[in-house]
């Protein structure tokens, strides 16, 4: 009865939050197939699907000053609006050089959304109910991601059809969110960018997060375009894509929660050698179904990885600190994600389809180089044991509710400030 009441504040929001990651998941696939299908090359595919993250980066700084300037619900109807347009215009303009901008444009206007809402869903939730809620906001992420990769089973990626659904579900999920009462929130400012000095006292969580992105914007990108080319059918390319989502979400809680009571570092370089080992396997798999099995392992360990590296940075920040930095870990892992369709695209045009499953292991496997090189050369500065929280590619504004929990009253003495500050300008001398 409490998890009820503590959802019947934000039903609407999670209503609408379902129906837009259900067309926008359904979108980033179909778009993989139908430009394969248009005879785009894997180069120029990689080119526009990196277009997405791209936008999702701008939107990141421009969210904030559209929510002020228009309020939250009329911010919201304007970029559904301009996403449900996107999706249809894909369709009148069947090029790459004009789906490239369309994309920029749908991404910045996706992560306006997705700033919406999460601002929308913390300035409703009672400090205490954060974590609850936004383990709900998961469940509900995820699973409208992997639900959505189905919908591919409905009709032929060469018709109208599925653009026309998309276009549907996103301006639908303006209705819930428009029909509330609830009073809007205010949207916080951008938290002050720290990632030069994330970078000096704690490379390997900045590394883990602009390295995954790599391997995840590629997985996102160009798993249609392998499935496809392996022999899958529609509904079996949808199958593969919701079969890593579900290993992700069944998985990243065991891993993190494991990695709360264990050294953090250590799991991490075990969870990203164990999904380059399972990367270099997909090329020799014997059948779809083994395939299959392996996309279920490999998201549950490669869906874990910025979660992980996020928990490895909080462990190393002071609580002021955590929005800030967590904040810039997106931002790396967007730009990962940014360069990893092109780059995934241009190899897998150079060494053919299974280049893909060979980009995702080298990349996953220069991590674990370096995170066994940090691990033997250089101690990491811990001030504190962070939560794992599951988490996906998402806005700043959520970071707060995940991290409110951290409270600063275990740090009171200032003297605790000053010498964790004279340790970790110790921590980067050594390394030189």
């Amino acid at each position: 009865m409490r998890s009820l009441a503590m959802l019947r504040p934000v039903k609407s929001i999670l209503y609408s939050v379902a129906l837009l990651l259900l067309g926008n998941g359904l979108l980033n696939t179909l778009l993989s197939l139908r430009g394969v299908s248009e005879g785009f090359s894997t180069v120029l595919l990689g080119l526009v699907m990196s277009g997405y993250f791209v936008g999702f980066i701008c939107g990141t700084w421009v969210s904030r000053r559209l929510i002020r300037r228009m309020g939250h619900i009329r911010t919201f109807g304007f970029c559904a609006s301009l996403c449900a347009t996107v999706a249809l215009l894909h369709l009148v303009f069947v090029t790459p050089w004009v789906w490239l901008p369309l994309r920029v444009v749908y991404g910045l206007s996706f992560i306006t959304l997705i700033t919406v809402i999460e601002s929308w869903l913390n300035s409703q939730a009672a400090s205490h109910e954060r974590g609850r809620l936004f383990a709900v906001y998961m469940v509900v992420n995820l699973g409208a991601l992997a639900i959505a990769q189905q919908f591919l089973r409905i009709s032929s990626i060469e018709g109208y059809l599925l653009f026309v659904i998309i276009a549907m579900l996103i301006s639908w999920a303006v209705l819930p969110i428009t029909l509330t009462r609830r009073v809007q929130p205010k949207v916080s400012e951008r938290p002050k960018s720290s990632l030069r000095a994330l970078v000096g006292f704690a490379p390997l969580a900045v590394a883990s997060a602009a390295l995954s992105g790599l391997a995840m914007g590629a997985f996102w990108s160009m798993t249609p375009v392998y499935a496809d080319h392996m022999g899958f059918d529609l509904a079996g390319v949808g199958l593969v894509m919701s079969t890593a989502i579900v290993g992700g979400a069944l998985l990243q809680i065991p891993i993190g929660r494991f990695s709360d009571k264990h050294d953090r570092p250590v799991v991490l370089t075990w969870v990203v050698l164990g999904a380059a080992l399972i990367a270099l396997m997909m090329p020799f798999a014997p059948n779809q179904g083994a395939l299959l099995a392996l996309y279920f392992l490999w998201g549950g360990l490669a869906f874990s990885l910025y979660p992980l590296a996020v928990a490895q940075l909080i462990d190393q920040l002071h609580p002021d600190e955590i929005v800030a930095g967590s904040a810039d870990m997106l931002v790396m892992h967007g730009a990962g994600c940014a360069l990893a369709p092109l780059a995934a695209g241009t190899l897998m045009h150079a060494v053919g389809d299974q280049g893909l499953p060979f980009y995702i292991a080298g990349v996953f496997l220069l991590l674990g180089l370096y995170a066994l090189y940090r691990r033997r050369r250089v101690r990491a500065l811990k001030t504190h044991t962070a939560h794992f929280e599951p988490m996906v590619q998402s806005s700043a504004e959520v970071l707060s509710m995940m991290f409110d929990d951290v409270q600063p009253d275990l740090f009171d003495d200032p003297s605790f400030y000053e010498a964790q500050e004279r340790e970790r300008l110790a921590t980067v001398l050594r390394e030189g």
